[in-house]
């Protein structure tokens, strides 16, 4: 364990230049680094990025998707402030900025800004603070001290780039710091850094001998997204493909459950179809009243008869009458699902 090495100053800096740095320090000499919020996605457990998107960026064939959500993120910048006045307040520590862009002294691809520095009150050892911010909905992930395992993973990587042994998160997701307000905290955890690392290694080797990652282990909602932004859309005229033995589990598998979703789709057609049968005399007895009730000795039958209405432009006379503003709000969605058929030889 070594004290990190400066690289530079990003204070004033510009988003691209900072960026540039990131990707390769700020003499671009080198290869391939990993930032801290690169760690939960070579892990697998980021919500956002896949092991093989980030790889795919990594070596340049790819660019970062656009932030879909970049009023939240900038949000969440401009709430560090109040996050970390909140944390040096209720914690009696000492907080500062550091604007250094720093290099783990022994794995020259580990990056890292820390959000803020602290000292701690007790002793002056100093620790890396977070500042985090999220919805309500999100609070229960952060209730009794507990830390996202993907957040948790970028503060070890910082604890280990900055060579010190504390770290702490100021996550807040309302205007009472009572109730609204996490500080949970970490100490160094030299055999899970170990851990980490290791795999950092094995990914910057996959880089440097172009082994692309599986996807392996990630949420198949988060694959699925990623790879369709990876490839694009399907390329009619290509030849079609021979995929080798090892496949043939899931194929059928796919088969088989796509046969399963047809057989519960026309059970639901057929009890839609009886639900309707029994409705016409019901209709009939309810004229143009709303709600029924017919009491029995156990219990009542509410009945529910109302009209709802709902109001839906007109694409075709949109098209028609004004042809420019229907192709300026015409919106593409596009999709992709694998289809297995079982064809007999």
């Amino acid at each position: 364990m070594a004290a990190p090495i400066l690289l530079c100053d990003t204070t004033g800096m510009s988003n691209d230049r900072w960026l540039e740095c990131r990707m390769h320090g700020p003499k671009g000499d080198i290869p391939y680094t990993i930032g801290g919020s690169d760690v939960a996605a070579i892990f697998g457990v980021s919500p956002w990025t896949t092991p093989l998107e980030l790889w795919m960026i990594k070596k340049g064939r790819m660019k970062p998707k656009p932030k879909d959500n970049a009023d939240q993120l900038e949000m969440g910048h401009l709430l560090e402030p109040i996050a970390a006045y909140w944390y040096a307040k209720k914690s009696g520590n000492y907080v500062y900025d550091d604007k250094g862009l720093y290099q783990h002294a022994d794995h020259p691809y580990a990056l890292a800004n820390f959000d803020r520095r602290y000292e701690r009150a007790s002793d002056g050892q100093p620790g890396i603070l977070e500042c985090k911010s999220c919805t309500y909905h999100k609070a229960e992930d952060w209730a009794d001290d507990a830390i996202p395992l993907y957040y948790e993973f970028q503060l070890r990587f910082y604890l280990a780039v900055a060579d010190v042994q504390h770290g702490a998160f100021s996550c807040f997701w309302g205007n009472n710091p009572a109730n609204d307000l996490a500080m949970p905290e970490i100490k160094r955890d030299l055999v899970k850094e170990d851990m980490i690392f290791e795999r950092l290694d094995e990914w910057i080797w996959s880089l440097e001998h172009d082994v692309p990652p599986t996807m392996s282990g990630v949420k198949p909602t988060l694959a699925m997204e990623s790879l369709a932004r990876i490839y694009g859309a399907s390329k009619p005229g290509l030849p079609t493909i021979e995929l080798p033995g090892k496949f043939e589990r899931q194929l059928r598998q796919i088969a088989n459950l796509q046969a399963k979703v047809r057989e519960c789709e026309d059970e639901k057609k057929r009890y839609e179809k009886e639900i309707e049968a029994h409705s016409v005399r019901i209709a009939e007895v309810m004229k143009e009243h709303e709600h029924g009730i017919l009491t029995t000795t156990k219990d009542k039958l509410l009945i529910d008869f109302v009209t709802r209405s709902t109001k839906r432009p007109s694409s075709d006379a949109l098209k028609k009458k004004y042809p420019g503003v229907y192709a300026d709000v015409l919106n593409v969605s596009t999709s992709r699902k694998v289809k297995v058929s079982v064809q007999p030889i």
